[in-house]
């Protein structure tokens, strides 16, 4: 992969506080088109936090983040730009009165303003894209957890983002539904997808993501490729986090 491509997302020394809890406390990161980038730590630390400061869910106190060449921070065009970036929740967070054709169109129709007929073959399009087109006309209610997670990620992929964000796609869940969902993931990492993912799946970090970020305590502790931070951190409570994951879940760190 090229990593002299352009940089999709740039963070700069960001900082979140809710009340007397500093949770961000001065992130920098970036993340170039085409790459996958997986955020690692324990519960507590951020990394949800940094996600949401990300498409300004939760505006950040302080920093900047840019995407592309375009300042998100601060941005009176911010719900402009907030498009550009799909965001999978670990709830799904699907609308329960609209089927997975519904839940993948509304945002072409009532965002974009593109008419229905055209929205429902693009919804339509990322369904199959996720292997779900079968399941178009399907209420979330009928739906399992994996399958109601791809139409989330149809519903990402519909709006033609520039970057995915995931906050632990696969949390809530069962195990035997969690391949799914990484499959449909690794596939758009192949595809060349832009992808910032919260993740405890080590087996999957591994195998597709260009970079993996170690975060404690509101900052990052390590970066570098899985293969290096794997075999050989550089700091002690790195090695540490990653044998508790894999007395956890495993030699490969998934459930």
């Amino acid at each position: 992969m090229n990593k002299e491509k352009e940089i999709v997302l740039r963070i700069e020394d960001v900082h979140k506080s809710f009340g007397e809890n500093h949770v961000l406390r001065g992130v920098s990161m970036g993340i170039r088109r085409g790459e996958t980038k997986i955020l690692i730590g324990p519960s507590g630390t951020g990394k949800s936090t940094l996600l949401t400061c990300i498409n300004m869910l939760t505006p950040p106190d302080a920093g900047k983040i840019w995407l592309l060449e375009d300042e998100i921070t601060g941005s009176k065009r911010v719900n402009l730009l907030r498009q550009k970036i799909g965001f999978v929740f670990q709830d799904f967070s699907l609308f329960n009165h609209l089927t997975a054709l519904g839940n993948v169109s509304i945002g072409l129709t009532k965002v974009k303003g593109m008419d229905r007929k055209k929205a429902r073959k693009k919804a339509l399009e990322e369904l199959k894209q996720v292997g779900l087109e079968e399941k178009a006309s399907s209420y979330p209610a009928q739906l399992s957890g994996g399958q109601k997670q791809r139409v989330a990620i149809a519903r990402a992929l519909a709006m033609d983002p520039q970057l995915i964000l995931f906050d632990e796609p696969t949390s809530a869940l069962d195990p035997e539904l969690i391949g799914e969902v990484l499959g449909v993931m690794k596939k758009l990492a192949n595809q060349g997808m832009t992808m910032l993912v919260v993740s405890h799946e080590m087996g999957f970090a591994r195998s597709v993501a260009d970079e993996v970020i170690f975060m404690e305590g509101g900052v990052i502790v390590e970066q570098g490729p899985p293969a290096q931070l794997f075999s050989s951190p550089k700091v002690e409570r790195t090695g540490q986090f990653l044998s508790r994951l894999s007395g956890l879940f495993g030699e490969e760190g998934e459930k």
